[in-house]
């Protein structure tokens, strides 16, 4: 009778080691055909067979092992929620912009006796790539890479580097609305051409950009526009005498221009005897006060997006354009294109002739801080002051 009880045992308690008679125990993973009873099966079982005590024993250190994990995920939780949150560098943290009165040069060695490789100017930006123990950073700005004393640069100043630099939001459809709120159902405010640039103010709105028009602040959505953010660079020795010898190159082209446009007046008088442009004098000198005096025979004509004609109708670029094309220059059609024509100068500058460019928008200084341009359709070809919305640049052809 003994050995059938303890045959019977043997089979209830495979995987379990049984030293002596203690209670000391064992286990070793289940097998197949033997089952481990939960505590509510256990404890329904409650009769102290051999059986009920194996998983009795299994369902307790399980139970424990479950428990013990749960409270060191528990103390893991609240240690991370004790730490600080990681500190998020700003996007602007490696860049250094030039303090200077003019420009500081940009060095191959962090010395002042090494070779000068550009010019990092006022407002320029770089960016930082190593700090040396001595006061120089390794810069890289546009094509140049060198040195600069940290004394002329200031870095990771967010503000500034916003304040210097401009936010564009390039045209990539044929024609893009702009509209008065941040939606499709809005009305039109105005419309901009592929490839024109527009200052970006906010991006605050999922989707939508705030930008400036000439006919005013509106919005357009980013899923037809390029975004991207503008610096001024440093300028290479290389770069530096390549645009002297362009703008020097620019400046013998337009007299040449003008001075055949002079011999060309009356022929061009008769043949344009029958057109409505015939009562509009030609140019007669190649400066820029002649390039105004041009312009400003138009005020009063109509704006045509996309026209070109300086009597039946124009947009704003057009006329820059086409009044330039009376002196023999040839310029783009956009207003973000004519930002890289001529050469820079700076606004407090400007002489009459000189392309004032705003965004999405161009005109034509004539001086005493007024410009001349295709503004809008209700108001056509008008004068304006230089400063009624913010230039991005002035540009002299002449």
């Amino acid at each position: 009778m003994k050995r059938g009880i303890l045959g019977i045992t043997g089979i209830i308690l495979t995987g379990a080691l049984v030293v002596g008679e203690s209670t000391s125990t064992i286990y070793a993973a289940p097998i197949a055909g033997v089952s481990v009873a939960t505590a509510a099966e256990a404890a329904a079982a409650g009769n102290g067979s051999p059986t009920a005590g194996v998983s009795l024993a299994v369902t307790d250190y399980l139970t424990r092992s479950n428990e013990e994990a749960a409270v060191a995920a528990a103390e893991a939780e609240e240690q991370v929620s004790e730490n600080e949150a990681p500190v998020v560098e700003s996007e602007y943290s490696d860049i250094a912009i030039a303090q200077v009165d003019n420009y500081v040069n940009v060095r191959s060695e962090p010395n002042t006796e090494s070779e000068v490789l550009g010019k990092l100017y006022n407002n320029s930006a770089a960016t930082i790539l190593e700090t040396t123990e001595d006061g120089w950073y390794r810069i890289t700005s546009g094509s140049v890479t060198g040195y600069v004393k940290c004394e002329y640069v200031v870095a990771g100043d967010e503000e500034l580097a916003k304040a210097v630099s401009t936010r564009y939001a390039k045209v990539t459809t044929t024609t893009l609305y702009v509209r008065t709120e941040p939606s499709t159902e809005s009305s039109v405010l105005t419309m901009v051409p592929l490839e024109d640039d527009l200052v970006v103010l906010d991006e605050s709105v999922p989707g939508w950009a705030l930008v400036t028009t000439e006919e005013g602040e509106g919005y357009v959505s980013t899923d037809y526009v390029s975004l991207s953010t503008d610096f001024v660079q440093a300028e290479s020795k290389e770069e530096e005498a390549a645009r002297l010898a362009k703008e020097e190159a620019e400046r013998l082209a337009a007299a040449a221009a003008a001075e055949s446009a002079r011999k060309k007046e009356a022929a061009q008088a008769a043949q344009d005897s029958g057109s409505s442009e015939a009562s509009y004098s030609a140019p007669t000198s190649s400066n820029g006060q002649a390039v105004a005096n041009y312009a400003c025979q138009f005020v009063g004509n109509p704006y045509v997006y996309g026209g070109s004609s300086l009597t039946n109708g124009t947009d704003c670029s057009g006329f820059v354009m086409s009044v330039y094309a009376a002196f023999g220059i040839g310029l783009p059609h956009s207003s973000s294109a004519l930002r890289g024509c001529g050469y820079e100068v700076s606004l407090s500058s400007a002489q009459p002739g000189d392309i004032v460019c705003y965004s999405g928008h161009v005109g034509i200084y004539v001086g005493n801080g007024t410009i001349v341009h295709a503004s809008t359709p209700s108001s056509g070809i008008t004068y304006s002051s230089v400063n009624y919305r913010s230039p991005i640049c002035v540009r002299r052809i002449f």
